[in-house]
């Protein structure tokens, strides 16, 4: 049966396609700076199947994830089950970048890998990026990958949206918004944020296209 008529991230192959992916290399990078793990409260924002997510239970960080599908939700509650075992299902929850159910500064690390260009409008990155903000503590971290305007693996092209530079359709998973590795670090420092460490842009070659991605680290003023 065809599952073309679900919505992008709730098809059951995107989410093994996410799920079954290593854990990013950045992060496992990252948490070796940690010394004290299990005093580390963690936010895995958009965690898609969960692959950071059991990363970090593993390793012994205090672990909350979030995710606007209900299909990624499941999938990462059945990894962290592994480990968790009931205690999963609370660890896991549905719910939209700009806004959380969590108190304000409830975390020390925010992971948000691949989240902030899925945005559909203006209104939804500001608010994501101040949701951050408002989440972690005071030199809290904010560990981000952000699509490019370069991004193009398929070789076709993003249209921009008329009247809104930084939005594009074109890609796979819809809607997205998109701003260059500069351009990210001067939105992040209008929302209080500064870069840790310099933030980079990474390109990689599809067998048609490529992938372009601005990496940055952030630390909440």
């Amino acid at each position: 049966m065809t599952t073309a008529h679900l919505p992008f991230w709730e098809r059951p192959e995107i989410v093994e396609r996410f799920a079954s992916r290593e854990p990013d290399h950045r992060l496992e990078k990252l948490v070796a700076s940690y010394a004290r793990p299990g005093a580390v409260r963690v936010l895995d924002l958009g965690c898609a199947g969960g692959r950071n997510t059991l990363f970090l239970v593993r390793r012994g960080f205090g672990v909350h994830a979030v995710d606007a599908s209900k299909a990624m939700v499941e999938a990462t509650r059945r990894k962290l089950a592994e480990v968790l075992g009931r205690k999963a299902a609370a660890r896991v929850r549905e719910g939209r970048m700009g806004r959380l159910d969590f108190e304000e500064s409830a975390f020390d690390l925010i992971v948000a890998l691949g989240v902030f260009h899925a945005a559909r409008s203006e209104e939804e990155w500001d608010g994501a990026l101040r949701e951050a903000h408002r989440l972690l503590i005071p030199g809290g971290r904010l560990l981000v990958a952000d699509h490019t305007p370069e991004f193009d693996p398929e070789g076709t092209g993003l249209a921009p949206v008329a009247g809104h530079p930084r939005l594009f359709d074109g890609a796979e998973s819809g809607r997205s918004y998109l701003v260059h590795a500069d351009d990210l670090d001067r939105e992040m420092a209008m929302r209080g944020f500064h870069p840790w460490v310099p933030t980079e842009t990474a390109r990689v070659k599809t067998e048609k296209g490529r992938r372009v991605t601005a990496n940055g680290l952030y630390a909440r003023r």
